[in-house]
């Protein structure tokens, strides 16, 4: 299943929410369809059926706990939503990792690789709704005014060298 061909199948009701246009949820969704093969293939073998259990479940809760914040009217109470999300990819990417001995390596890579992006996204969309931002914000730095050589020279030469 491709990323454009599942997209083209999800339901017009989901498809039609103003929540579609947050790219962390849709690919909360893709992965949580595509999962559905991987819990499957765990499910047989009986030394992964929990972990194919708490995969499905945290695979599930990225995109529904994106839906509940989304849903929320204040940046605060969406943050803290978002944080659920954020917290259940990073648990989803911890059991891919586990369950990759029977998902296979090429499988769990493309799954560990969209959830990274999830992850990515959930860690820009966090600070927005909180109001702050994670990185340095820019910050003028001032230059030497314009002056002559000579005058560069002087003061260079007025700098205690230590």
């Amino acid at each position: 299943m491709d990323y454009e061909g599942w997209e083209k199948a999800v339901s017009e009701e989901i498809r039609g929410d103003s929540l579609w246009w947050v790219e962390a949820y849709r690919l909360g969704l893709f992965i949580a369809d595509t999962s559905w093969y991987d819990v499957t293939k765990l499910i047989r073998d009986k030394r992964t059926l929990g972990l194919a259990n708490q995969l499905y479940r945290a695979i599930g809760s990225i995109s529904a706990n994106i839906a509940e914040g989304y849903s929320r009217g204040t940046g605060k109470d969406r943050a803290r939503f978002y944080e659920y999300a954020l917290g259940s990819a990073r648990e989803s990417r911890d059991w891919y990792h586990k369950g990759r001995h029977v998902v296979g390596e090429s499988v769990t890579q493309h799954r560990l690789s969209l959830i990274t992006q999830v992850i990515r996204l959930l860690l820009t969309m966090i600070p927005q709704q909180r109001g702050r931002t994670l990185r340095e914000q820019q910050a003028p730095y001032e230059t030497v005014p314009d002056i002559s050589q000579t005058e560069l020279d002087n003061l260079l030469k007025s700098v205690p060298l230590s």
